[in-house]
């Protein structure tokens, strides 16, 4: 089971250019089996989503957000819609433990590889306190308190997704994979792959806990590669 963890769609993140319509197309001609709608501004509402997909079968669709709290950016699942004070990663925290939910750190280290002056990662604010080594990274408490890292970013470039698996695999976290898409261009650039068939959210959101799943690249142009994330989380 293919499932893009992180996309954007017109309908609520202001940012893509990537209309509903033009995602299921392109996720049905690339083969995704699900696709994670991801929204900046909150996220679709149960019933427009159940409209929309009764419309367009053939990939499941599932409501999800990415949260941008003081520290970074999160992809949320398992939540029925925004919360107050979720822009508080303790809050998002406390919140999303309380729904049963599962929160990614969505690109840690965007910014960080090479260090940029220009640009801040809000992970350690300054170029000044970015780690140097996978191991200083992961005593930042807020990579230890997410259930899971993203470490194939479809917008990230590839030295700063190998340092984000390296992290992760160092604390032992699960590893997922999203294009991070805000068009149809990169859809499936990179996903996550489960080992179970899934039919719904909430098959999705208990696959999640499973940890039955291992991040891939390039389905997008015909070539999904699971090699780099070998020596950690897969299918079993």
């Amino acid at each position: 089971m293919i499932v893009d963890l992180h996309v954007h769609t017109t309908r609520h993140s202001p940012d893509s250019s990537l209309t509903p319509e033009e995602l299921v197309k392109e996720a049905r001609r690339i083969g995704l089996d699900a696709v994670c709608i991801t929204e900046h501004v909150g996220q679709w509402d149960r019933f427009d989503l159940e409209r929309f997909s009764s419309m367009n079968e053939g990939v499941l669709l599932i409501a999800a957000m990415e949260v941008e709290t003081e520290i970074g950016h999160v992809t949320v699942y398992g939540l029925d819609g925004y919360v107050s004070g979720l822009d508080d990663f303790r809050e998002l925290r406390r919140a999303v433990t309380a729904r049963g939910g599962y929160m990614v750190m969505a690109h840690p280290f965007r910014y960080l590889r090479p260090k940029s002056s220009q640009v801040t990662n809000l992970l350690f604010k300054e170029p000044d306190l970015y780690p140097d080594a996978p191991e200083e990274a992961t005593a930042h408490w807020a990579l230890q308190m997410v259930d899971a890292i993203e470490v194939a970013n479809g917008s990230t470039n590839d030295e700063e997704n190998a340092f984000a698996r390296e992290v992760a695999q160092i604390l032992g976290k699960p590893m997922t994979g999203g294009s991070d898409s805000h068009s149809h261009h990169s859809v499936g650039s990179c996903a996550t792959v489960f080992s179970d068939q899934i039919s719904s959210a909430k098959e999705f959101l208990e696959a999640l806990h499973q940890g039955r799943f291992h991040p891939a690249t390039g389905l997008n142009v015909g070539n999904l590669n699971l090699k780099p994330f070998s020596n950690g989380h897969r299918p079993s």
